[in-house]
């Protein structure tokens, strides 16, 4: 098992700009596919974006263009740079830990607690 913390939430105005970062520690990372996912209130938690551990980058179409996902092995730590950001992007952002390489949250066995970002109009 893999613990994992967020950090970087914050209230932003739309067109703006922001970090997020996922610090992990147990279990080795760098054999881990690492994931965010997003939950907006009233809404399913949904895929954003996924690293392997192989750094093969995949996205939600939503996110395609505007959203950066990356890994830095020696710091254990997976980013989510977000850009252009629109009020639709509001939400709790997830960091979640997997063995496979996957887009589905039931395939994700670790979850960090969530990060609120907030984007006003």
């Amino acid at each position: 098992q893999v613990q994992l913390v967020e950090s970087g939430g914050s209230l932003v105005q739309a067109g703006g700009s922001l970090r997020l970062s996922c610090a992990a520690s147990g279990r080795t990372f760098n054999s881990l596919s690492m994931g965010w996912f997003r939950q907006a209130p009233g809404k399913e938690r949904e895929f954003v974006a996924g690293i392997s551990w192989l750094s093969t980058t995949y996205y939600a179409d939503s996110v395609k263009g505007r959203f950066t996902i990356s890994r830095d092995n020696a710091k254990n730590t997976v980013y989510l740079q977000m850009n252009s950001l629109k009020p639709e992007d509001t939400a709790v952002y997830y960091c979640a830990a997997s063995a496979l390489i996957a887009r589905t949250a039931g395939q994700f066995g670790s979850w960090g607690q969530g990060t609120q970002v907030t984007v006003s109009s």
